[in-house]
């Protein structure tokens, strides 16, 4: 079946343009009686909850987290793009635009990635005039630094906590509206269902994780803003609570989930130090600027640098392999996250890792200190030459770029980064698949919403580095309080929802039961150890390189988990209390069910394509190897009861504008 997204009539250039100036605006004095239910407050629901109430209407926001400045936004540590120009290298919106669908690998919807570089600009507007402290040049205009799949500089950025600024930045827009009345916030509540109505989403079931309570909160559309599914992995950069509840729960109750193969590896991680370990800590890929990826180009060097007897400063430049430069000249280490992931795996399976366990590389900042180092000589007018002048020099500029990702590096490693290589390895990152939208970023749910990482809309099969946070922004400040409003407009006079309708009721009994079937099951096993072993098969056979037979044994291997899991969890405690262990088995659940489709999704596609990589579907040097005769379409997946039996439907994807060819950073 085939999908309809919506899209205005027009040139893509202007699609946006057209839409604002026709959409059905809701009368300002009737938003009043509107409500608006939106659930995580990260970048993207933060500023869509406070925008949504500048503009009128009531607001019910929900967070896991006791407040929404603690939302996985906050670790966004690199920046965000914007087609601003102030580097005079030549961007423009069309140039974003190119960008992000070359580098998801001709996977996206041409109008939405647009719409998106469109208001990229405002979007540093907006925050600077929130008063976001984005690092400046000497002249006074905003600095921007280059990224991964770009030859330009266009990402905005605040040292290495760019997330946290922008997030405080959307939590002071929310305060602001939760004094005034017009935002009710819920924080430590979690969505647990959500009530359709006439066909129409009209609420949510929501389990206050303090006191266990199960409650019901009305509302005319609901906002999902609950971010990606990359703890699905076990192992990922997302908080530990990151979870996908909300998006799952939306699917079963009919909104399709859209590509949940497509999920990004993040190249610059700190590597796996044990099975102790419950997340890892990601290294920004601003450090791909001016750190450089290399290994020893020797098996014996790297063998001998594995067992301790050999330092990575003691390898001659000679005798190190700098494989992205090498393999991929024109962009170097700044080549798009998958290609980088890849060929540091590939790397490591030669043999050439260089940590005790072999996976990792040498992510390498000598040559910046230097470099940077004789400028600074040269500016103060110092000896050059002297090499202990130059290399504090240097240091001190790196440190003033980088230096609070080096202290968090130093602190989990106990190395010093400025003077012995940091060594960094792939992890689970960012997810681009999520529920399926239209062009007004609805679900297949009339009323439910989704934005930002939940959904899928904006960065094919491969997201470009800073792209994220543009895009959580992009829905939330720009796009869904324009697009909401010509949904919202026939319910002007609706009147407030009961909850006390047979909708509710059984809404709230089905997630009772969910409850109760837990807390009672009697079994001998936490959560956590079904996560593990879900996750240890997710990355075995799901993960960075994919194939049938593994993705056979996946999807079987899966099922076989969840069936135990439902026999054998142990919940302690009681679930009307506050009980982390409830949540984690609640989540956990969602997972299992979604791991399977996952595998089923990447089984059903027979290409390669950015974070989606089957082994079997590859060119001769090892890059992907697309089919955009039988794959340029976006694969739906609708619910129908176990992952096995979901059906697909496909949106095909039209090029009016980007030439469909072999993705190439040579």
């Amino acid at each position: 079946m085939a999908l309809d997204s919506k899209i205005p009539e027009g040139s893509i250039s202007d699609k946006w343009t057209n839409y604002k100036d026709h959409i059905n605006l809701v009368n300002p004095a009737n938003k009043r009686n509107l409500d608006i239910i939106v659930v995580g407050t990260g970048l993207a629901g933060g500023s869509a909850a406070a925008t949504l109430a500048e503009l009128g209407y009531n607001v019910k926001a929900f967070c896991f987290q006791d407040s929404p400045r603690r939302a996985h936004s906050i670790a966004a540590q690199g920046g965000i793009n914007a087609a601003k120009n102030y580097q005079g290298d030549g961007d423009s919106t069309f140039r974003l635009f190119y960008d992000t669908v070359k580098g998801g690998d001709y996977r996206a919807r041409e109008a939405n990635v647009h719409r998106l570089a469109e208001v990229s600009t405002n979007i540093i507007d907006q925050c600077v005039a929130q008063g976001v402290p984005f690092a400046r040049e000497y002249g006074g205009l905003l600095d921007n630094r280059s990224f991964g799949g770009t030859l330009v500089s266009r990402t905005f950025y605040a040292k290495g906590q760019t997330g946290q600024q922008l997030l405080l930045g959307a939590y002071s827009a929310m305060n602001r509206q939760i004094g005034r009345g017009k935002i009710k916030m819920h924080n430590r509540h979690e969505m647990l269902d959500l009530v359709v109505i006439d066909g129409k989403a009209r609420g949510i079931i929501a389990r206050d994780l303090v006191s266990g309570k199960i409650e019901r909160h009305s509302a005319h559309a609901v906002v999902i803003a609950s971010g990606g599914y990359g703890n699905v992995f076990f192992l990922s950069t997302n908080a530990m609570g990151s979870n996908v509840t909300a998006a799952w729960k939306i699917h079963k109750r009919g909104a399709y989930f859209a590509n949940p193969c497509y999920t990004q590896i993040h190249p610059t991680c700190i590597p796996v130090s044990g099975d102790h370990q419950a997340k890892l800590t990601l290294m920004s890929e601003s450090l791909r600027n001016d750190g450089r990826i290399w290994v020893p180009a020797k098996l014996e060097d790297a063998k001998a640098i594995r067992e301790g007897k050999l330092k990575p400063t003691q390898i001659a430049e000679a005798d190190r392999d700098y494989f992205l430069e090498r393999r991929y000249p024109a962009f170097g280490n700044l080549v798009p996250r998958d290609i980088a992931s890849r060929a540091a795996k590939e790397r490591c399976d030669a043999g050439f890792g260089v940590n005790k366990t072999g996976e990792a590389v040498y992510l390498d900042f000598a040559a910046a200190i230097q470099r940077y180092g004789v400028d600074q000589a040269r500016l103060k007018h110092q000896d050059e030459n002297d090499i202990t002048l130059v290399t504090k020099l240097g240091t001190e500029v790196v440190a003033n770029k980088y230096g609070n990702l080096f202290q968090m590096y130093e602190k989990i490693v106990d190395e010093n980064p400025y003077s012995t290589p940091m060594m960094i390895y792939p992890a689970v990152h960012y997810t681009m698949g999520g529920t399926w939208v239209d062009y007004n970023l609805q679900t297949t749910i009339p009323g439910c919403f989704s934005i930002g990482e939940s959904n899928f809309s904006d960065h094919g099969a491969n997201r470009l580095g800073a792209s994220a946070l543009m895009q959580g922004l992009a829905d939330g400040y720009f796009v869904l309080p324009y697009t909401i409003g010509d949904y919202l407009a026939p319910d002007i006079k609706m009147g407030t929802i009961s909850t006390d309708s047979p909708e509710f009721e059984a809404a709230e009994k089905n997630v009772i039961a969910q409850i109760e079937q837990l807390m009672n099951n009697g079994g001998s096993k936490p959560a956590d150890y079904f996560h593990k072993k879900l996750g240890k098969i997710m990355w075995d056979k799901v993960g960075m390189a994919r194939n049938e037979k593994g993705l056979l044994e996946a999807q079987a291997e899966i099922a076989q988990i969840r069936a135990d899991f439902y026999k054998e969890v142990k919940i302690p405690g009681n679930a009307n209390s506050f009980n982390p262990e409830l949540a984690k088995a609640l989540r956990v659940a969602d997972f299992l069910e979604l791991g399977e489709l996952f595998a089923k999704d990447a089984l059903h596609r027979n290409e390669s394509c950015g974070g989606h990589f089957r082994e079997e579907y590859q060119t001769p040097d090892g890059e992907a190897q697309r089919d955009d005769e039988n794959f340029a379409y976006v694969a739906a997946w609708e619910y129908k009861g176990n992952p096995s039996d979901a059906v697909l439907h496909k949106e095909e994807l039209k090029f009016e504008n980007v030439k469909l060819v072999q993705r190439s950073y040579k």
